[in-house]
């Protein structure tokens, strides 16, 4: 019986120039000289180094990671001498610079040794405990922590599971290559999944321009069999390999707005992230490595080689046999594709857990900022090809303005740009980027509104906590009386009497006696005592004046 695909709204058909970089097979990358590790390479907080500079580490060793929830361990993809750990480019849109740990390479490759359990012996929660302490994340291009989702999955409940194998946009082909390549190792991940989750059925969607990658997925399946699974070939289309956008081809339903996937009870799962979990399960092998993507007109010879984390984009250019017609210096470098990518600064940034592609171009294929563009015409096409259903005119006439609440009426935070209305815009307005601008903008105004309000309750906090010790001293002080008048009965009848009070006066007139009369008048003529008597006498008189 043939499976009933259904469509989802706008959408584009592109050019997919993936051919030129699957020519050459998966290759292996080799170690360069160094390796640049950037602490955070994962949605959530950052790492924290367990390493300094001089210790000698070796493969897979735990070298970073952090006790929030939502996070990612970091190993050493290799062995050899922690070189420095201070700030350096790392790859995002901003072009800024973070905390990396650099590790001189020895070329040795020696791996840690760790005792190793049957995954038969793990109850689920430990399967996912060996996941989160493996670093495995999302290789789709979102690298949320998989822990983390496998975690909310879980607790939710999953009817369906979909595999995301249709990696829609141009030029990337490294999830393509695994599957022709690993196919076993994909059906492993994927039946550890089903383990976990138990779901009624698993649609593994891949788009219908891989062949290969859909026999040898087929061909997997066959010898080792999943239950209630299926590989659906589904229509070239971009972006059919956005979650949403999937999830409505394979089974009609809609994500709501505000919700995730996990509430309707499905889970999707992207191909390179199923490997992942099958090598950190079956091996107990951190993710240490990725399929990278090198595609372009800008380099010579384009394809698909298994890297190192850490790697400098640098070393991969001389594998693919250096920059196409010059040195590089007017080359326009991308990570990810020419839709949802954003610009490099320079080819000294290392490759991270979520670099699926190195776009090379002798042209420039995505705007730095927004800036000089021709005015908008009202044409409408943005709205027409815009997968979500927004109104990316209006949401630009309010990033534009940075009219941030209108901005958020009109749903700027489901905009997953994909970048289909800065392709069909006649006017070259470079729409993704206002919205991307605008979504920084809010988060950062959200993160300091979330620090002023922190601080608020925090000193609240520690206002109701003074007034609790001042009203627990003063009960104590009360208490302290009663017992007293219970005590000695001759105070207990008089009401009117403090003891603590009387004390105090006893105390001030003692110390009063003592300023105003002589301790030692032997040694005074009487002449001098009656000076001091004169004098007694004044105080006495203005102060009795003042009282």
């Amino acid at each position: 019986m043939k499976f009933k695909l259904h469509e989802f709204h706008g959408g584009m058909h592109l050019i997919d120039h993936k051919a030129q970089s699957l020519v050459g097979g998966l290759q292996q990358a080799g170690l360069p000289g160094h390796l640049i590790l950037p602490l955070k390479q994962h949605i959530g907080d950052a790492n924290k180094a367990l390493v300094k500079p001089g210790d000698r580490v070796l493969r897979g060793q735990l070298i970073a990671d952090s006790s929030s929830p939502i996070s990612s361990p970091i190993h050493a993809p290799t062995s050899g001498r922690i070189e420095a750990i201070d700030r350096f480019p790392v790859p995002h849109p901003s072009g800024q610079s973070d905390y990396c740990i650099v590790i001189e390479v020895d070329y040795k490759d020696e791996a840690v040794t760790a005792p190793y359990q049957s995954i038969e012996e793990l109850q689920p929660s430990q399967l996912i405990n060996r996941i989160r302490d493996a670093g495995v994340v999302g290789l789709g291009g979102a690298v949320f922590p998989s822990a983390a989702k496998l975690c909310r999955g879980q607790a939710n409940g999953i009817d369906t599971l979909i595999i995301n194998g249709a990696e829609c946009e141009p030029y990337i082909t490294c999830d393509d290559i695994l599957m022709q390549n690993r196919a076993d190792e994909v059906v492993r991940g994927i039946f550890y999944l089903q383990q976990l989750f138990n779901p009624q059925q698993t649609l593994i969607g891949i788009e219908d321009n891989k062949p290969k990658a859909i026999k040898a997925i087929n061909e997997a399946l066959s010898v080792n069999p999943l239950k209630n699974t299926q590989v659906i070939g589904i229509q070239t289309i971009y972006p059919s390999g956005g979650e949403k956008q999937l999830i409505k081809i394979l089974t009609a339903k809609e994500v709501p707005r505000g919700k995730l996937a996990f509430d309707i009870g499905l889970f999707c799962q992207n191909i390179a992230t199923c490997a992942a979990i099958a090598h950190a399960l079956d091996r107990n092998q951190p993710l240490i490595s990725r399929i990278v993507t090198l595609s372009g007109d800008g380099i010579r010879q384009p394809g698909n080689w298994e890297v190192r984390l850490g790697t400098p984009i640098r070393y991969l250019v001389e594998l693919a046999g250096g920059y196409a017609g010059n040195d590089g210096s007017t080359q326009h470098l991308v990570m990810g594709g020419p839709m949802m990518g954003f610009s490099l600064a320079d080819d000294n940034i290392p490759i991270v857990k979520s670099s699926n592609n190195i776009l090379v171009m002798q042209q420039q294929t995505i705007p730095q900022s927004p800036g000089y563009h021709d005015e908008c015409i009202r044409c409408g096409q943005c709205a027409e090809v815009c997968p979500v259903q927004l109104l990316p005119q209006q949401l630009y006439w309010q990033t534009r303005a940075k009219n941030y609440v209108r901005s958020e009426e009109y749903h700027l935070f489901d905009c997953i740009e994909c970048g289909c209305c800065s392709a069909v815009c006649p006017s070259q307005i470079p729409l993704v980027q206002y919205y991307r601008a605008a979504k920084s903008e809010i988060r950062a105004a959200r993160q300091l509104q979330f620090k002023s309000d922190r601080a608020r309750i925090r000193f609240e906090f520690r206002e109701k906590r003074l007034l609790l010790k001042k009203q627990q001293d003063e009960e104590r002080k009360r208490l302290k009386r009663e017992a007293l008048k219970k005590k000695n009965p001759a105070i207990a009848g008089k009401d009117t009497i403090d003891p603590v009070q009387a004390a105090l006066e006893r105390v001030k007139a003692k110390k009063l006696a003592q300023a105003v009369e002589p301790k030692n008048t032997s040694n005074l003529t009487p002449g001098q005592l009656k000076q001091i008597e004169e004098a007694d006498r004044r105080r006495r008189a203005a102060r009795g004046q003042h009282q």
